[in-house]
């Protein structure tokens, strides 16, 4: 009687230790790119679900931003989806952002798939220009069950580094 108890209060009672249920958050290329999109996206003041961002990641997951320094020499820092909630996440929340892809480039090979998706930020849901535009490199592997996201490598459109029309929208 103890053991079931024991089982009841830990699996069937809804008491919180249940995690969500995101698998299909991450069945196919579109839904996990778009999940990626808006789960960092919000306004000031809105809570972002980051138990879900860190579900979207392989264990060993990197997040990679690259760009010039004060001197002009570009560089880069590999972060975890934990260092980037621990640097981000506060400054998403109080300030708001919205990163919205507006084109994509899709590459798979069995189970690796390289996506160049083309990005617009914006700091409301209201604001009509992006402050920002740049492109994140993702790579992803499907292990026959789901999508995961190994790496996203990004960097900001600048004058001296504008985006290729080859990456835009078509118009």
């Amino acid at each position: 009687m103890k053991k079931l108890l024991v089982i009841l209060i830990l699996f069937g009672t809804g008491s919180g230790f249940a995690q969500e249920d995101y698998t299909n958050k991450v069945k196919t290329l579109d839904s996990t790119i778009e999940t990626l999109y808006s789960v960092i996206s919000g306004d000031a003041g809105e809570k972002r679900n980051w138990e879900l961002f860190k579900f979207l990641f392989t264990a060993d997951a990197r997040l990679i931003p690259s760009g010039p320094n004060d001197e002009g020499k570009v560089g880069y820092r590999s972060i975890t989806p934990d260092g980037y909630i621990e640097t981000s996440g506060e400054f998403l929340e109080t300030n708001g952002f919205f990163e919205k892809e507006i084109y994509r480039v899709t590459e798979t090979f069995g189970s690796l798939t390289h996506i160049f998706s083309t990005y617009e930020s914006y700091r409301t849901s209201k604001d009509e220009e992006p402050y920002v535009r740049g492109i994140n490199s993702i790579q992803l592997m499907n292990d026959g069950e789901r999508w995961w996201i190994l790496n996203i490598y990004w960097t900001s459109e600048r004058d001296d580094n504008p985006i290729p029309e080859k990456y835009l929208p078509k118009k």
